[in-house]
């Protein structure tokens, strides 16, 4: 399965959660093993594989035990303008204000 935005959360994170598990028995590692390398218990890692939804940082930890954390530089990628303020040693600080058009932050109340 691609990941597509027209997936459900749960089958997203069903199809991570497989391809950790191919990840893992890659590794020939059990679930405990690898659940003492990431620092998470066993039971969590079964919840990521299974598609549960977790806390980010177990995921993490389960990334890094795995060998694959280097790979959240495709995930959170800078593009289009983002990469050309980096460039420029600009990096934006804030996201745009929610306010009406044709307002000012001196007409709020």
């Amino acid at each position: 399965m691609q990941f597509d935005t027209w997936h459900t959360d749960e089958q997203l994170l069903a199809e991570l959660g497989r391809r950790l598990a191919r990840c893992r028995l890659d590794m020939d590692a059990t679930q405990a093993a690898l659940a003492f390398e990431a620092g998470i218990s066993k039971r969590t890692l079964e919840r990521i594989e299974a598609g549960a939804s977790v806390q980010t940082t177990s995921l993490i930890r389960v990334l890094r035990a795995l060998r694959l954390v280097e790979n959240l530089d495709a995930l959170a990628s800078p593009r289009g303008a983002q990469a050309a303020a980096t460039a420029l040693g600009k990096q934006r600080q804030r996201a745009p204000s929610t306010r009406p058009p044709g307002t000012t932050e001196h007409d709020e109340p």
